[in-house]
């Protein structure tokens, strides 16, 4: 499969589960919503509870000034410090469920009409797909959030090393050092870009091969590594969909500007502006996992063989059949 056929089909199964974005559109409101469910409610009644005058703190100086020794305000409200964590804690959990939950759905619902051209989005398969893949995508997800880590502590060591090289070059000479900052700055974003685009590609394809292959978290991790490996234009397709995604954001981004220059209306039109910036976003976001998905089934997954051909026996023309019975009767 070519990248413009995988981009086309990719389009097409979005399009024909339309109702996929509207499904992650309303989670950010209702992460919004349990936002000041779960985190504001509690921390307004802590703050009722503990009689704290939020007025003491309207200057930017008195803020510094609890900054400078916060081991007093530790001491004094340990219990309100305690509630807060604890409800933001259970907030990223209780989000993080949901999002894992409904995302599964979504990678279900794609790959089954990558596989069948006329199925169409049902709620019905959208939960069904969403029970069976949550505790495989959680799992996944786990391991990549762990890789991420790994990858972060990794850049942040190979960092400290060039900032090491560099200072130590300044101390020698003021042009050895400019050139070693720009020489190891650079690796260290092309090292960086490459890393990132690396797991990114890993996970999407991982999510591919979890669908697809029904592999539990490490070896959907193995199967993306392999079939990078085996297909290196994979990497490029995903490379070339997410500097795609990047420019069609920040153009939108670009196009809602103007609206900042206005005073009043401005702000009236950039809500829903924003609104319809974020769905396009999601939009984009599905159609870059239908195309990753839809190039991966291409590859991996074999063609269902075609039912054997029955030959019908091809009937004689009428007038032939008539000819015949004349002249064996003469």
């Amino acid at each position: 499969m070519k990248y413009i056929e995988a981009m086309n089909d990719g389009f097409r199964v979005i399009n024909r589960n339309w109702q996929l974005v509207l499904i992650q559109v309303a989670m950010v409101f209702v992460s919004s919503i349990g936002f000041f469910i779960i985190v504001g409610l509690p921390l307004a009644v802590a703050f009722i509870i503990f009689g704290i005058d939020l007025t003491g703190f309207a200057d930017v100086r008195d803020i510094f000034n609890v900054l400078q020794g916060p081991s007093d305000i530790i001491s004094k409200y340990l219990g309100l410090i305690l509630i807060i964590l604890s409800s933001v804690i259970l907030y990223i959990l209780v989000v993080t469920m949901l999002g894992i939950y409904l995302f599964g759905g979504s990678i279900g619902v794609i790959g089954r009409s990558i596989g069948d051209k006329t199925l169409k989005f049902t709620v019905r398969m959208f939960m069904d797909e969403s029970k069976r893949l949550f505790l495989r995508l959680l799992g996944f997800t786990s391991v990549i959030g762990l890789i991420l880590i790994v990858a972060a502590f990794f850049l942040g060591l190979l960092g400290g090393g060039i900032a090491a090289i560099v200072s130590y070059a300044q101390s020698q000479d003021s042009t050895l050092a400019l050139f070693f900052s720009t020489f190891f700055s650079l690796i260290l974003v092309i090292v960086a870009l490459m890393l990132i685009l690396g797991i990114l590609s890993i996970t999407l394809y991982g999510f591919a091969a979890l669908f697809f292959k029904g592999t539990g978290a490490f070896r959907s991790i193995k199967e993306a590594a392999k079939f990078l490996i085996k297909y290196p234009n994979g990497f490029w397709l995903y490379t070339v969909l997410f500097i795609g995604y990047l420019l069609a954001s920040f153009l939108l981004i670009l196009l809602g500007y103007p609206f900042t220059l206005i005073p009043v209306i401005g702000t009236i039109l950039s809500f829903p502006y924003q609104f319809i910036l974020y769905a396009f976003q999601t939009y984009l976001g599905l159609v870059i996992i239908a195309t990753i998905l839809s190039y991966y089934h291409s590859k991996e997954i074999p063609a269902e063989p075609a039912g054997p051909v029955i030959e019908s026996p091809i009937p004689e023309p009428r007038g032939q059949e008539e000819q015949m019975s004349q002249d064996s009767g003469g």
